[in-house]
C-alpha cells in the first residue's frame, strides 16, 4: 500500500492523518488524491468502505489552504451527499483531517432546525457538506451564496439519483459558477451516473477500484432459505447461536423495522430501529448508542445503508432482500470495511429468488443457498441441518421485569423466567399450548 507521505500532502494534513492512526493510503486514496490535487475533474467508482471520503477531502483541504484567503470565508467547496447521516459523518471527517488548517467546515441537512446552520454560514464557511433539499432551502431564502465556489463534489451520486434528487441536482448545478472542479464519487457506474458525469464534468479522469458493483473480499456472504413467517425466529436463533453482539439488520419498510425490533426485544435481544419517520435527533442518538454498543441489534431501512462507518461491525443481515440489487452491495458494505473481516447473511423466502438472481448477476458472483446452521443448544457448536417450516411465532407475555442497557427501553425477559422460544434449534418442537401459561400479545 502507498504511504500518505508520498502523495504530496502538506505537513498539517500529514500531522492530522498520523494523529488519527493512518499511515498507508487505500488504493482509492492513492489513485484519487494525486488526480484531485491537479485540479482536474475526476469520477471514481470504488466499493463501499474503501476510504472514498479521504480520497477527496484531503486534496480539497490542501487545494483550499493553498488559495488566497478570502474575506468572510465564502463557501469554496461544496460536498453534496444523499442522506443526513452521511452528511454528519463526512463533516466530522473533514474537521478531523483539517484540524491544523485555518479552514471552516459546516454541515447542512434537513430534519433539524435551520437557525444553527444559518448562523454557521454567516460566520463564514470554506467547506459546506449538504443534502440537496436543505441546500436549495438555504439558497432560495438567500442565506447562502455559491458565487465563489471552486470545487463541487457529488458523493454517493448513484444514491442521490436513486432517491430522486436529479431535479434538485440540476437546479443546484445551474446556480453555481461554470468554472469549477467537479468530483464524482460513487459505488457504482450505472448508465445514469455516466450520463450525469457527461452533463456536468469536463473530460474527467476515470478511476475504478477493483470490479464495480462488487462487495469487499473480506465479507463472507451466505444465503439461507426460510419461510417469511419464520424469519424473526431464524434471525434471533442465528444471533443467539453465534452470540453476535453488534448486528445491523436491513428490512424494506419502516413498519417492518419497528416490528422486527419489537419481536427481537420481546425475545431478550436488545434491539431498536432506525428509519426516516424518526426525527434526526433520535436517529443520530440511536446511531451513536449503537456504535457505543448500547444496542446489540439495529434494524434499519435503506436510509442507513449509505455512509455508516462503524468500526469492526461483525454482521449485516438482509432480513428482506433489497428490490434494487445495487442496494445489496451498499448494505453489506457496512461490514468488512477497511480490510476488516465481515459477515453478511441474507434470509430468502421463495418469492425472493428472482431478487437473488439479480444480485448474483450484478456482483458477478455465485451466492449459494445454504441450510441454516445448526447450533447445539444455541451454544455456538455448529452442524448443518435443513430448516423446517415453522408456525408463526407468537409474541411473548407482557414482561414484569426489564433489563436495560443505556438508553434502552426494550430489552426484556419472559415473565415465566424460561428461555425465549426464538432460542431453540430449527425443528425443535414447542411445548404444548398452556404448558407454561398462555402467551399474550404485547399491547
Amino acid at each position: 500500500m502507498t504511504d500518505f507521505s508520498t502523495l504530496n500532502l502538506s505537513e498539517p494534513l500529514l500531522k492530522a492523518i498520523t494523529s488519527l492512526g493512518y499511515k498507508k493510503a487505500s488504493p482509492v486514496q492513492a489513485k484519487a488524491i494525486p488526480m484531485v490535487l491537479t485540479g482536474r475533474d475526476v469520477m471514481v467508482s470504488a466499493q463501499t468502505g474503501t476510504g472514498k471520503t479521504a480520497g477527496y477531502a484531503l486534496p480539497i483541504l490542501q487545494r483550499l489552504s493553498e488559495m488566497k484567503v478570502l474575506k468572510n470565508h465564502p463557501v469554496r467547496a461544496l460536498i453534496l451527499v444523499p442522506t443526513r447521516e452521511l452528511a454528519a459523518q463526512v463533516g466530522e471527517n473533514i474537521s478531523l483531517y483539517g484540524q491544523h488548517l485555518a479552514l471552516k467546515t459546516a454541515v447542512a441537512y434537513g430534519g433539524v432546525d435551520m437557525d444553527p446552520q444559518i448562523k454557521a454560514l454567516k460566520n463564514g464557511v470554506d467547506i459546506l457538506v449538504a443534502t440537496p433539499g436543505r441546500l436549495i432551502d438555504l439558497l432560495e431564502k438567500e442565506h447562502l451564496s455559491l458565487s465563489h465556489l471552486k470545487i463541487l463534489v457529488l458523493d454517493e451520486a448513484d444514491r442521490m439519483l436513486d432517491l430522486g434528487f436529479k431535479r434538485e441536482l440540476d437546479k443546484i448545478l445551474s446556480d453555481i459558477p461554470d468554472k469549477r472542479q467537479n468530483l464524482l464519487f460513487s459505488a457504482t457506474f450505472t448508465k445514469d451516473i455516466k450520463q450525469l458525469a457527461h452533463e456536468y464534468q469536463r473530460h474527467p479522469v476515470k478511476i475504478e477500484i477493483e470490479s464495480p458493483n462488487s462487495a469487499a473480499n473480506t465479507v463472507k456472504q451466505s444465503v439461507y432459505p426460510v419461510d417469511q413467517q419464520s424469519k424473526p425466529e431464524i434471525l434471533s436463533y442465528i444471533i443467539k447461536g453465534e452470540k453476535w453482539e453488534q448486528v445491523l439488520v436491513f428490512v424494506r419498510t419502516k413498519k417492518a423495522a419497528d416490528k422486527v425490533a419489537d419481536l427481537l426485544s420481546d425475545e431478550g435481544i436488545c434491539a431498536t430501529s432506525i428509519h426516516s419517520d424518526k426525527s434526526q435527533y433520535l436517529r443520530s442518538k440511536t446511531l451513536i448508542e449503537f456504535q457505543a454498543r448500547a444496542w446489540d441489534v439495529l434494524v434499519a431501512t435503506d436510509v442507513a445503508a449509505r455512509g455508516l462507518d462503524i468500526n469492526q461491525l461483525p454482521l449485516v443481515v438482509n432480513y428482506d432482500l433489497p428490490k434494487m440489487p445495487e442496494d445489496y452491495v451498499h448494505r453489506i458494505g457496512r461490514t468488512g470495511r477497511a480490510g476488516s473481516p465481515g459477515r453478511a447473511i441474507s434470509l430468502m423466502n421463495p418469492e425472493e429468488k428472482p431478487l437473488l438472481e439479480k444480485i448474483r448477476k450484478l456482483i458477478n458472483k455465485s451466492l449459494d443457498v445454504e441450510p441454516v446452521p445448526y447450533f447445539d443448544n444455541v451454544s455456538g457448536h455448529k452442524e448443518e441441518a435443513e430448516p423446517v417450516k415453522k408456525e408463526k411465532p407468537r409474541r411473548s407475555a407482557t414482561p414484569d421485569a426489564r433489563s436495560k442497557k443505556p438508553g434502552s427501553d426494550r430489552r426484556r425477559t419472559s415473565s415465566n423466567g424460561q428461555k425465549p422460544a426464538f432460542g431453540r434449534k430449527p425443528g425443535q418442537q414447542r411445548k404444548p399450548a398452556g404448558a407454561s401459561g398462555p402467551r399474550q400479545r404485547r399491547k
